[in-house]
């Protein structure tokens, strides 16, 4: 089982690492299958801390502060409704509805030969109040940060940083929430320790992929990854995919 876990962290800190978001999507999941969710939201909290905290410090001269400032302020004013949607709103009807726009987005995008921009913050709190409500309800809060920095057109070194400088305070707020609530226990530190080589390793790794993408075939990354975030959103929904 040790294999097992070592191997979803690497993956999952890796894509983190190389694209600015998705090990949510990839390590929870996954990891569900070999622990408890409660033991296993917790570790990949710590790990997003980790490669967040790592990135910034390798490239915080290319963080858009103010950006990343606003979305983070937006998001701790969504993360309320999100909670409130989790524990009022039927959880499959609205990952359907969630899966089916993510999906379509990320293909009319993709198809898509003209880009539209945004040309300042001043719609920064739209995304970053969207990306609150699903970190709340579900713990995905990459989709609408990922579609807001393909609309400003950052570069790939820019997109990685100015996520994990949205990543960081964002995470140290949910792992201080599970140490509040008694989740954060021995057995979560133990394993993340014994992971964290593999996670330094997919990191390094992560960030040499980054700087090697052009641009173009980053953006193209990123929708692809979008696309497969609302294709789990609809297994999720039918009851076909834990979570």
């Amino acid at each position: 089982m040790l294999i097992a876990v070592l191997t979803i962290l690497f993956v999952a800190s890796f894509v983190r690492s190389a694209f600015g978001f998705g090990e949510a999507l990839v390590a929870v999941p996954l990891l569900a299958f070999a622990m408890p969710v409660t033991v296993a939201a917790p570790i990949a909290a710590l790990v997003s801390i980790t490669v967040a905290g790592v990135a910034v410090v390798q490239d915080w001269r290319h963080i858009h502060f103010r950006s990343a400032g606003r979305l983070f302020l937006a998001t701790a004013a969504g993360v309320p409704l999100g909670l409130w949607a989790l524990h009022t709103l039927d959880e499959h009807r609205v990952k359907l509805v969630l899966g089916v726009v993510v999906m379509a987005f990320s293909v009319f995008a993709l198809m898509r030969h003209r880009t539209v921009t945004l040309q300042d913050d001043r719609h920064a709190w739209i995304f970053g109040f969207g990306a609150g409500v699903l970190g709340g309800a579900y713990g995905m809060n990459g989709p609408p940060l990922v579609a807001y920095g393909v609309l400003r057109g950052w570069s790939p070194r820019h997109f990685r940083a100015t996520l994990q400088g949205y990543f960081l305070p964002a995470s140290l707020m949910t792992v201080a929430g599970y140490a509040l609530t008694g989740l954060w226990t021995p057995t979560v530190t133990r394993d993340y320790l014994q992971a964290l080589p593999v996670v330094l390793v997919a990191i390094v790794l992560g960030r040499m992929l980054n700087r090697r993408l052009s641009g173009q075939a980053f953006v193209r990354c990123l929708y692809a990854g979008l696309a497969l975030v609302g294709g789990m959103l609809l297994l999720q929904s039918q009851g076909w995919l834990g979570g």
